[in-house]
């Protein structure tokens, strides 16, 4: 299960992720292991759970998607995106929101294997102004959910879209890894094993059970130790089910992914990608 996060610019706020400002402290705290329990080599039922976490990810497509990263610029910003992700066709459709100490911008992207497209530069929302929390409802054209972005995505011809590749920006390297942690078949455990993946802790997410993973470490690396772990985590229960990943993208700096956990009924559309 190895996982690589695979300028023109779509619009100035969430191009300055280039530059990731500040962690977010909820990570912080999911990362440090927590407790005294020291990370452990996986266990033969544990690495089968790793190898089933791509197909299960496959399987429950197109899912519900979230992804939450610092914003650039301050310490106390973030950046979400609520989206649907269809890891068969390998694209995704979503509503993002950049909040930081002076503004709320949101708009709707799209990705898929090739890069990202921005349907409208975003405007501050209703109500937000420099420094001022907002406070009033989004307007109606202001998509704010998952099933908000597919809907308003399918209204939308392939030129009401600006399309780039993909760049280094944290931004973006979370984005691609959403559409890494799929696969139409099971990891081979035994090649997984060998790539030395580490038990963290159990955990509990919204009432269930999750073991907590650092993933396989690259080759070669013939030196690592346990604080050599991947920047990769996994929370994967004892039916290989995949609920949530971090990615390190700095020095404690991290982003969160978290997948639904079941199939959604709105697909993703075409439009963002279709000629004419």
């Amino acid at each position: 299960m190895r996982f690589s996060p695979r300028k023109k610019t779509f619009v100035p706020a969430v191009a300055a992720t280039t530059v990731v400002a500040g962690a977010l402290t909820a990570l912080l705290l999911l990362l440090s292991g927590g407790g005294d329990t020291p990370a452990r080599p996986v266990s033969t039922d544990e690495v089968q759970r790793m190898a089933l976490a791509r197909f299960r990810a496959y399987e429950a497509s197109p899912s519900e998607v979230t992804v939450r990263l610092p914003a650039a610029g301050t310490g106390d910003g973030t950046i979400t995106v609520h989206a649907v992700a269809d890891q068969h066709a390998h694209r995704a459709v979503g509503a993002y929101e950049v909040v930081d100490d002076a503004r709320t911008l949101r708009g709707l992207l799209a990705w898929d294997l090739e890069g990202i497209a921005v349907a409208r530069p975003p405007a501050p929302a209703p109500g937000a102004e420099p420094g001022r929390t907002t406070t009033r409802a989004p307007a109606p054209d202001i998509v704010t959910t998952a099933a908000q972005a597919a809907r308003k995505a399918r209204s939308l011809k392939r030129d009401q879209w600006t399309h780039r590749p993909y760049s280094t920006a944290p931004l973006d390297r979370a984005l691609r890894l959403v559409l890494s942690v799929a696969a139409d078949r099971p990891d081979n455990a035994r090649l997984l094993a060998r790539s030395d993946p580490l038990w963290l802790r159990d955990e509990r997410l919204d009432g269930h059970g999750y073991g907590v993973f650092s993933g396989p470490r690259p080759r070669p690396n013939a030196s690592a130790t346990p604080a050599d772990a991947s920047p990769l985590t996994y929370w994967i229960d004892t039916d290989g089910n995949l609920r949530r990943i971090t990615a390190r993208l700095s020095p404690g700096r991290y982003a969160m992914v978290d997948f639904g956990a079941a199939r959604v009924r709105t697909g993703v559309p075409g439009s963002p990608w279709k000629k004419g």
